[in-house]
């Protein structure tokens, strides 16, 4: 059996079972074992059911007293119930609609019962537990990601099936000295480990090496990107252009705004590419310095390219832009998705001839027709919905162009560098002045209809305002639950108004509709399920409440808040929770101390660890199976061995490093970071 080895020539899996496993990603010997488990059980500490805490997931090993007995209490649910005892006390067992089950447990045999404890200290019980035979051991299980028609003891006996051939499946990527400096078990050996723990410190151990591999890789990656462009360009700029567009901006740049385009302006005069990554709070002034370094390369006799990642983001800049440069003789185009097919075509042939000086668009920048006559400047807003591929696709249209990746999401200085390791970092750490600071409150679900007669008092002053409903999940009931509970708001609390819907199930082209006509101000309130788009611009929108807070992080609560406070008018936020957890109530009060999105961002970091950081998904990191920078030590660690290895052996060359450059391309699916 080898790595490759189609995954239908496995014993008990077949044609019809092959594409089950298939849905999961699982089409070889190779995937089935990087198929690592989402979670465990802990099967292996066993207790009395007298000792059993109340709601928390444990192991009892008992006997059962009698057959389970079943009863039909409605139309397509039986439950059966039998009394387990340990020697010293009893413990009633429910199984719900699983006559399998019930039937196979025999009277007088002992079992492994794992599931949460309720019931009183009289009776204790258990409802729907996992069970097993007693003989099959105390032992760790592996819970994996399924599908309809596959479970998680299927999976493990295909694993079984496939290590009781003795082969190593995988060559070790890790250099041995490297292994042996940090302690690292062997890839097959951790592998196997992951799938069928033989104790809780192996599983540890098992689960270090891969994360560290995973993230090592990674820091190998980004090192080798950043490494491989600090070469001289052929796009020479002059700053001489950079003062004049200052002196022709409405308004006077921050002392940060004037930092970040002097340290632009500085590595883009150099001979060296350019690839910086301008942090920024919400309205810190990010496209204004974007418009500075654009006006100074178009005066060099370059072209721009500026992608965002929605088409009214795009539409955004574009208009931005537009009006930055009102009274100056720049040629400046928008390429999205909907522009019409005819249009696209005289769009690109400008492009191409290098009439159009700036473009702005969406993805569809990147597309293999998009040409460029001279491009000098790249410039991707909200970086972590693009990810290293994509920019660097858009780089490819030019020869070496420098690159500037604008973020709105706060990210603390050290977790920067490390996952934006192949970009150097500007931060605008201050705010233009004027801007109105937004009040923060937090309060109950018991005065949600005064936060909703607050919402309404502004929409009578012609302001607009929003309503976040968080699902979750974006399954089709919790979607109809949040139609209808926006139904209920429009023909209810605020019949008369014209009220929007957002939902993460709506196309994209759907969403795009919503949100143009709020921002044109034909829909006075909008309510969503998810995170309203980053960086959209209303700044007649005043008024934000947001329901069930407890379930956002402090960074995601942060970027909603940013969507109002963005025009001259006083703003307000009102979080509504219920959580009674120390940590909801703390993100709560942290909200509404501060609207400094670094401070939060630290706080963040602190409470929810970097692994979390980004909510469910790092958009743009590559589809690392395990790490998701939750360790923040080995990420460290990533780094630093990362750095020395590519300081003695950039090219991966020495023997020892041979497998290195196999695994980069594989992690990042992706040559460009190797040539």
């Amino acid at each position: 059996m080898e790595r490759t080895t189609n995954i239908q020539y496995l014993k008990g899996v077949g044609e019809k079972r092959a594409k089950l496993l298939n849905k999961l990603g699982i089409f070889t010997v190779g995937d089935l074992l990087r198929y690592y488990p989402r979670e465990y059980t802990d099967w292996s500490k066993v207790i009395s059911i007298a000792a059993a805490p109340f709601d928390e997931p444990c192991c009892i090993k008992a006997t059962v007293d009698h057959k389970p007995r079943g009863a039909k209490v409605s139309k397509g649910m039986t439950i059966y119930k039998t009394v387990v005892t340990d020697g010293e006390s009893l413990m009633n067992i429910t199984i719900f609609n699983s006559k399998y089950t019930a039937e196979a447990l025999e009277a007088g045999e002992e079992y492994l019962f794992y599931g949460k404890v309720g019931g009183n200290f009289h009776r204790r019980e258990m409802s729907s537990p996992l069970i097993e035979k007693a003989s099959s051991g105390e032992r760790i299980h592996s819970i994996y990601h399924l599908t309809a028609g596959i479970n998680s003891k299927y999976i493990e006996k295909l694993i079984r099936q496939v290590f009781s051939s003795g082969s190593d499946y995988f060559t070790d990527c890790l250099p041995q000295s490297l292994r042996d400096k940090l302690c690292l078990m062997e890839i097959n050996k951790a592998i196997r480990e992951l799938h069928l723990p033989t104790n809780e410190d192996m599983l540890h151990e098992a689960r270090r090496r891969i994360i560290f591999e995973e993230l090592f890789i990674f820091q190998l990656g980004l090192m080798k990107l950043k490494g491989n462009r600090k070469e001289t360009t052929p796009v020479e700029i002059s700053r001489d252009y950079t003062d004049e567009f200052k002196r022709l901006l409405p308004f006077k740049m921050t002392g940060a705004q004037k930092r970040a385009v002097s340290e632009s302006i500085s590595q883009m005069t150099s001979g060296i590419t350019m690839n910086r990554l301008l942090q920024g709070d919400v309205g810190s002034g990010k496209t204004a310095v974007a418009a500075a370094l654009i006006y100074t390369v178009i005066k060099n006799g370059y072209q721009c390219a500026f992608m965002a990642p929605t088409e009214i983001l795009a539409q955004q800049h574009f208009k931005t832009c537009q009006n930055y440069f009102k009274n100056i003789n720049i040629h400046a185009e928008l390429l999205t998705g909907s522009v019409t097919a005819a249009n696209k075509r005289a769009i690109k042939a400008r492009l191409k001839s290098g009439e159009t000086q700036l473009i702005i668009g969406t993805h569809a920048l990147i597309q293999d027709d998009v040409e460029f006559n001279a491009l000098g400047l790249v410039i991707t807003d909200e970086q972590h919905r693009f990810g290293v591929k994509h920019r660097a696709a858009l780089s490819k249209k030019g020869n070496k162009p420098h690159t500037l990746v604008m973020s709105a999401t706060p990210i603390p200085r050290t977790l920067a560098l490390m996952l934006y390791g192949d970009l150097d970092v500007s931060v605008l750490d201050e705010l233009p002045p004027g801007r109105q600071p937004i009040e923060t409150y937090y309060v109950t679900g018991k005065l949600r209809a005064r936060a909703f007669g607050y919402v309404k008092k502004h929409l009578d002053e012609n302001r607009q305002g929003y309503i976040v409903c968080p699902l979750v999940e974006e399954g089709d009931e919790d979607i109809a639950a949040a139609e209808s509970y926006a139904e209920n708001l429009s023909k209810g609390f605020f019949s008369g108004y014209e009220v929007g819907l957002l939902h993460g199930k709506m196309k994209p082209k759907q969403k795009d509709e919503v949100m143009s006509r709020f921002v044109s101000g034909e829909v006075k309130l909008l309510i969503a399920t998810t995170v309203i788009e980053v960086g959209v611009d209303v700044p007649n929108a005043v008024i934000m409440v947001i329901e069930n807070a407890e379930r956002f992080g402090l960074s995601q609560l942060h970027q909603l808040r940013g969507r109002i406070g963005r025009g001259q008018y006083k703003s307000t936020c009102i979080l509504i929770s219920d959580a009674k957890t120390d940590g909801a109530r703390k993100r709560m009060e942290i909200m509404t101390k501060t609207t400094d999105g670094f401070k939060i961002a630290d706080e963040d970091l602190k409470m929810r660890g970097p692994g979390d950081f980004f909510g469910a998904r790092q958009h743009g990191l590559p589809n690392m199976k395990m790490a998701s920078l939750t360790d923040s030590a080995l990420l460290t660690e990533a780094h630093r061995f990362a750095r020395e290895i590519l300081a003695d052996d950039f090219n991966l060359q020495n023997p020892e490093n041979k497998n290195l450059s196999n695994a980069i391309y594989e992690l990042f699916n992706s040559e460009y970071i190797m040539n």
